[in-house]
């Protein structure tokens, strides 16, 4: 038997990195101190949560490929990161799978992870569980080919015995798993958007699709995962803000699955190592009819949004 591609064993270890993560999430928000930083202000927080992930994910998966680049929202020190953080662990279910053929010679140095420790930091600190997510984005040539998202509090809600989490990945030209694929009500427009990042601009391009519904909901793994199970049938966020780490493990979900994830402008994102961090032509993302939503967003709108 040969041994499983690279790109498995990455992923593999990312499902099992990012389920220690979620054990890491839960425990800082029983313990009651969450730590809280104001980073740029007071919308854009930092907790003791995103600070250990952070950590965890990156000693984790560097300790294993050493050659990979690793690329974390938060600004952190690497080195004194304790043993009780490092998970070895991985998914033997995934690594059982063929390896797309297209992604079977990529080398350790050729990958770069893109990782936003708790996406949905404000919500996290309201008490808004379901909103959390842990992103582990993995790209290739400058490009979103696998992800990880885990949801902490997935089915925090539904009673004692349900079980709490859960894990959803992808890899392009295989499909993703751990969900179930859900398209939108047909002929319904439900745009999905920021809860705490709004502006004109935002309300304007949102305005212009003219949508039966708009949901706002923290975090950009969240958003994505309302339209992959149906709630939503277009993510429109017409400012900067976002960042690749935001949108690099939803992009590839998403792709896997035959959806479409641009700026407002159309444009696709890049993950090299070397790109800018900020996503500063905002996000347009649907699972289903991409063209309609893009052929709406007015001119006077991108426009105003510079990639």
């Amino acid at each position: 038997m040969a041994s499983p591609a690279l790109l498995m064993r990455v992923v593999a270890s990312a499902f099992s990195v990012a389920e220690k993560a979620a054990t890491i999430v839960r425990n800082v928000m029983s313990a009651g101190d969450l730590g809280i930083v104001e980073k740029a202000g007071p919308n854009d927080l930092q907790t003791k949560a995103d600070r250990l992930v952070q950590m965890s994910i990156c000693a984790s998966l560097a300790r294993k490929f050493p050659k990979v680049t690793i690329i974390g929202e938060e600004d952190l020190p690497t080195d004194d990161v304790t043993e009780d953080l490092i998970e070895d662990g991985h998914c033997e279910e995934i690594l059982k799978k063929p390896c797309p053929a297209q992604y079977t010679g990529i080398k350790e140095e050729e990958l770069v992870i893109w990782v936003d420790p708790l996406d949905g930091t404000k919500e996290y600190t309201e008490g808004l569980l379901d909103h959390v997510t842990v992103l582990i984005g993995i790209a290739y040539g400058g490009k979103a080919i696998a992800g990880v998202i885990n949801q902490p509090y997935y089915n925090y809600e539904a009673g004692a015995n349900a079980v709490l989490g859960r894990t959803i990945w992808g890899v392009l030209g295989m499909g993703a798993f751990g969900f179930q694929l859900t398209e939108a009500p047909a002929g319904k427009h439900i745009v999905v958007t920021t809860r705490s990042h709004s502006s004109a601009l935002v309300n304007e391009c949102i305005t212009a699709l003219n949508p039966d519904q708009v949901i706002r909901v923290g975090g950009a793994g969240n958003k994505i995962i309302q339209l992959i199970e149906g709630k939503a049938s277009a993510y429109v966020f017409a400012s900067p803000g976002c960042k690749k780490w935001d949108t690099c493990a939803p992009e590839a979900i998403l792709h896997a699955v035959g959806g479409k994830i641009t700026d407002i402008r159309g444009n696709s994102f890049q993950y090299n190592k070397e790109v800018k961090h900020m996503n500063s032509a905002g996000v347009l993302a649907t699972l289903r009819n991409y063209d309609y939503y893009a052929s709406r967003i007015p001119n006077t709108v991108k426009e105003s949004l510079v990639p």
